[in-house]
C-alpha cells in the first residue's frame, strides 16, 4: 500500500497552516489543506511623515541681532540658546533700577525704625514702601526683558530655516529661526471611508518608510482629509525618529468573510468559465488523481484564497497537470 511521509515544511499564511507531504513512489508534493471561514487582504495607503512638532521661533522684543549660533541642519537640545540680541540699554536699565531699588529699600528700613519711635506718619511710612515695591518691581521688570534677547530651544529639534543674519534690527514678531521636532514623527494618511472602520484608535499599524517597517499608533481621525475629498485624515505617532518628507506606505488588513482556502499558485490549472482546476489524491484508499473546480477569491504574493469543494485534509498536488494526468492512479 502507497504511504505519505510528512517532512517537516510548514507555512503559515492568514493564520492558517499549510503542511507539505511528499508522496513516494512519484516524488509528488502535496498539499494538505484546511479551510477557513475568513481571509485577510493587504492594501498600501501612501501617506506624509510630519515633524510632531514645528515653530518658526522669534524674539518677544525689538532689537538688534548680535550672535546667531546655529545654522541650518543643526540639532539642539531643549532651552539651548540660539540667538541673541544687543542688551546694553536693558544692562543699563536694570543696572539703574537696582541702585533705585537699593535706595529705597534703605529708605524704607529708616523710615521702619522712626515709625517704630513715633517720629512719622504711617502716611509716610506707606509711602516709602510702596517706592519699595515699585522699584522692586521695576528690577523684575528689566530681569524679564534682558531674559528676552535670549532666544533659546523650545524642545529638542533640528534647524530647518534661518530667516535672518546678524546686525539685523528685527520686530518682536519677525522669525529668526525654524525648528523641527528631534524626538517624534507623525504620519497623515487619507483614509477613504470604505475603510475607516478597520482602524482603531490606540493601535498600532505597519508602516513601510523607505526600505524599513516601523509601528506607528493611531491617535485620531480628522473631519476630513486637506483635498476636500471623501477621505479622512488619520494621524498616526510614532515613537522612533524618522526623517520628514520621507516616503511612506500604511499597510492595513482588512478580513473578508467568506469561506475557503489558501492554495499555492502553481497547484492552479486554467479551466472554462473563469473557473479552475485543482488536482487532488482520492481519499478512498485508491490513490487516484482527482479533479475539482475552484473560484480565485483573491491573489496574494503567490498563493491565492479559493472557494470550491476542497475539504479539511484534502491532499491537493502541488504543480497540477505538469506533475500528473486526471484519472491516473499513483
Amino acid at each position: 500500500m502507497t504511504t505519505y511521509k510528512h517532512f517537516c515544511k510548514t507555512l503559515f499564511l492568514a493564520g492558517i497552516s499549510l503542511s507539505f507531504s511528499l508522496y513516494s513512489d512519484q516524488q509528488l508534493e502535496v498539499l494538505e489543506v484546511k479551510t477557513s471561514q475568513s481571509y485577510e487582504i493587504s492594501k498600501n495607503l501612501p501617506g506624509e511623515l510630519l515633524p510632531f512638532q514645528q515653530s518658526k521661533i522669534a524674539f518677544e522684543i525689538t532689537g538688534r541681532i548680535t550672535s546667531i549660533y546655529v545654522d541650518i541642519g543643526d540639532r539642539v537640545k531643549k532651552d539651548d540658546v540660539l540667538a541673541k540680541l544687543d542688551d546694553s540699554e536693558v544692562n543699563a536699565n536694570l543696572e539703574q533700577a537696582v541702585a533705585r531699588l537699593d535706595l529705597a529699600n534703605q529708605v524704607l528700613n529708616r523710615f521702619e525704625d522712626l515709625r517704630k519711635k513715633g517720629f512719622i506718619s504711617i502716611q509716610d511710612f506707606d509711602k516709602a514702601k510702596s517706592e519699595y515695591l515699585v522699584a522692586k518691581s521695576q528690577v523684575k521688570f528689566f530681569e524679564v526683558k534682558k531674559s528676552q534677547t535670549i532666544l533659546r530651544a523650545p524642545y529638542d529639534g533640528f534647524i530647518q530655516n534661518r530667516f535672518v543674519d546678524e546686525g539685523t534690527v528685527i520686530n518682536g514678531s519677525n522669525p529668526i529661526l525654524e525648528i523641527l521636532d528631534a524626538n517624534k514623527v507623525e504620519a497623515h494618511v487619507s483614509i477613504p471611508e470604505t475603510l475607516v472602520n478597520n482602524l482603531e484608535v490606540s493601535n498600532d499599524y505597519t508602516f513601510e518608510i523607505g526600505q524599513e517597517k516601523a509601528k506607528g499608533k493611531f491617535k485620531r481621525l480628522a473631519p476630513m482629509s486637506a483635498s476636500g475629498s471623501n477621505s479622512r485624515l488619520a494621524i498616526f505617532e510614532f515613537s522612533d525618529f524618522f526623517i520628514p518628507g520621507s516616503v511612506i506606505d500604511l499597510i492595513i488588513k482588512i478580513k473578508k468573510s467568506e469561506q475557503g482556502v489558501w492554495l499555492p499558485i502553481n497547484s492552479l490549472s486554467q479551466s472554462e468559465q473563469g473557473l479552475w482546476s485543482v488536482y487532488t489524491v482520492s481519499d478512498d484508499g485508491s490513490n487516484r488523481v482527482e479533479k475539482d473546480l475552484v473560484r480565485i477569491v483573491h491573489f496574494e504574493n503567490n498563493y491565492a484564497y479559493v472557494s470550491g469543494t476542497l475539504k479539511d485534509g484534502d491532499l491537493v498536488i502541488l504543480g497540477g497537470l505538469s506533475k500528473i494526468i486526471e484519472g491516473q492512479t499513483l
